[in-house]
């Protein structure tokens, strides 16, 4: 369903939701092919209000091991 959902946020997206391997892409693509109703996205929006997850993903000290452009200090 998060594929569908990031999807239906515009056309200018593409839900490449955990694509790591072939067979993911090929999943994640096929969202492309499932329509939400307005009713789908009101109950999404309703259960995942923007903002709920704001935040950092990572400590700002794990960002150095993730972030090529980072400088470790």
């Amino acid at each position: 369903m998060s594929a569908h959902w990031v999807a239906a946020q515009g056309k200018d997206i593409v839900p490449l939701v955990g694509a790591r391997r072939r067979e993911r892409l090929t999943e994640a693509l096929g969202a492309l092919n499932v329509k939400l109703t307005a009713a789908h996205l009101a109950e999404l929006a309703k259960a995942f209000p923007p903002g709920a997850a704001a935040g950092s993903r990572y400590p700002e000290s794990h960002l150095v091991h993730v972030d090529s452009e980072r400088k470790a200090s």
